[in-house]
């Protein structure tokens, strides 16, 4: 198994315990993107993906990701899918068990450099070129 392997389903565990707080495998100028869903955007930097996971975790309440599945693609990038749950914040609304989409992370030297959240696997294999 790669180093680039391990170190992405290492930050699913914590994702899995609802741990968002730890940034030590991210590069300080790393670029972090919500590509689709309800609220796209792009920040830099440590800061700016801490105010970007705040922001998108603030539309739920007890948000749960489990990882699914990590797929090697290259030297430098990873693509994983994963299942989310929780609630919706405003509405009460229970998001359920689904398919919610992909993370396409970026490495370089052991810390990730750009990471790319989809909401929609779809549209993350489409970017990839990997779309059947």
């Amino acid at each position: 198994m790669s180093a680039n392997l391990d170190l992405v389903r290492s930050i699913y565990a914590a994702w899995e315990r609802g741990d968002y707080s730890s940034a030590a495998w991210a590069h300080p100028e790393i670029e972090f993107a919500i590509v689709d869903g309800p609220s796209p955007g792009t920040w830099k930097g440590l800061a700016g993906m801490a105010h970007g996971w705040a922001e998108f975790l603030s539309a739920f309440r007890e948000h749960r990701v489990t990882g699914e599945e990590c797929r090697e693609l290259d030297e430098e990038r990873v693509l994983a899918f994963a299942h989310a749950s929780g609630r919706g914040a405003a509405s009460g609304v229970e998001v359920g068990q689904t398919r919610w989409g992909a993370n396409v992370f970026y490495l370089d030297e052991g810390k990730v450099t750009r990471l790319l959240v989809y909401w929609d696997r779809e549209n993350a294999l489409a970017d990839l070129g990997l779309a059947g």
